[in-house]
């Protein structure tokens, strides 16, 4: 029993100084290794680590044993675990919203928009478990990402609901498909940052006098792939927007699955420069990526809104196959 207390001892050791060093180093921005970067997504996980830890350690240590070092690792397990309460926190319902709440009896004499945003997977075939979710939700607007030729053409049973379109398809991942039953104005694809990925920028006429911007997104991701990245570059489309969006004439929206999760030093920076806020925030963490596992869950898929909307209606949808759940949001254009 002393031996197996022991080994779990050190055990506690080593894992804790892994995960306070994982802690560390997620503080470091702006770096070309893209290990380093990826460090920023699991803080969930690594808070739920530190604090099992925390109380193992407490539960495993022997007071003769509670010397200069033990505390030292102590002190490092709490400050590790209120750096990454820090940056969790203002994604649980604890927290202060920065976008108001107003319910649907409230929203009758306000202008509402419903969006439905999902990432579909490329290699996901499960196409009419996702049309059953669009029909299911009836969002006025539905963002599909990943959408290659072959989605595109069998997601054509959605052309009667939804008459406005812009369809991109690619075969590279960055796809991507706007259908709305309102009317899109001002219209333009742009290639903000890479030649082969493309975003959506476009003015929704809700009705009368009453518009909003919507610019939809899907950045690339922080990590190698075969497919666009980020390696060694720093993450600029998402900023670029921000600036666009700081010149607005009308309520914005910027949504899409960014490749990037909530807390990041991007994602704050860009709500910081275009003035929008996270619907997210004093909601929940709304996990949409990944769908596949249980455990390594993180916010991919974002809505950020201009002051002038209100949220009626947040939820994280039931998965269709793809790696990220759906997210659909309800808004109120309040002023």
């Amino acid at each position: 029993m002393k031996e197996a207390r022991k080994l779990g001892f050190y055990i506690l050791l080593v894992i804790g100084t892994l995960l306070i060093l994982a802690t560390l180093l997620s503080l470091v921005y702006d770096v070309r290794f893209w290990f380093l970067k990826v460090l920023d997504f699991p803080r969930v996980q690594v808070l739920i680590g530190l604090t099992l830890t925390l109380i193992l350690f407490v539960v495993v240590h022997t007071s003769k044993h509670w010397k200069v070092p033990s505390y030292l690792f102590l002190a490092g397990l709490i400050s590790s675990i209120s750096l990454q309460l820090y940056f969790v926190f203002p994604y649980t319902p604890l927290a202060s919203k920065v976008i108001g709440t107003i319910s649907p009896a409230e929203a009758e004499n306000s202008h509402t928009v419903s969006l439905l945003l999902a990432n579909v997977w490329m290699k996901n075939e499960q196409v009419n478990d996702f049309l059953e979710t669009v029909n299911k939700a009836d969002a006025d607007v539905v963002l599909a990402m990943e959408t290659n030729q072959w989605w595109t053409e069998r997601l054509t049973p959605l052309h009667k609901v939804y008459p406005h379109r812009v369809i991109y398809p690619l075969d590279n991942t960055y796809g991507i498909a706007l259908y709305s039953k309102l009317p899109l104005q001002n219209t333009q694809i742009k290639f903000l940052n890479h030649k082969e990925v493309p975003s959506i920028h476009t003015d929704i006429k809700i009705s009368g006098n009453a518009s909003f911007t919507l610019h939809a997104m899907h950045p690339v991701p922080p990590k190698p792939s075969k497919h666009p990245d980020n390696i060694g570059e720093k993450e600029v489309e998402l900023l670029k927007v921000g600036r666009m969006v700081k010149q607005r004439q009308l309520p914005t929206v910027v949504a899409g699955d960014f490749n990037d999760v909530a807390w990041s030093n991007t994602s704050r920076l860009f709500g910081t420069q275009s003035n929008l806020g996270d619907v997210r925030i004093g909601r929940g963490l709304y996990n949409s990526f990944d769908a596949k596992s249980y455990i390594m869950r993180w916010p991919l898929d974002h809505v950020f809104v201009s002051g002038e909307f209100k949220v009626i209606s947040l939820q994280k949808l039931p998965k269709f196959g793809s790696d990220h759940f759906p997210i659909y949001v309800e808004l109120a254009l309040t002023r």
